[in-house]
């Protein structure tokens, strides 16, 4: 693939997971539950890591550091879930 496409296909990522994160905090307004509100960081992390990977060169060497903030995210997914199980 070409770097267009990848830059192309990294900017539709990100639109899609900050449209998730904006979708469950609007769930959590409506239920105060915390688990959206996890989710909805989460996504929201995920989205910042995809515009940085977009901004910074795919293949570069700061890539490493891009997906520790992409475990950040999953951390958050993680947390939720186990928060929503612990309360329950």
């Amino acid at each position: 693939m070409t770097e267009t496409v990848v830059v192309f296909l990294q900017a539709v990522s990100a639109t899609l997971a900050w449209v998730s994160g904006l979708l469950f905090y609007r769930f959590w307004r409506e239920s105060r539950d915390v688990l959206f509100v996890f989710f909805s960081a989460g996504f929201s992390v995920m989205a910042f890591a995809w515009v940085l990977l977009a901004v910074i060169s795919p293949t570069g060497e700061a890539r490493p550091y891009i997906y520790a903030v992409r475990l950040l995210a999953f951390l958050l997914l993680i947390a939720g879930m186990i928060q929503k199980n612990r309360s329950t």
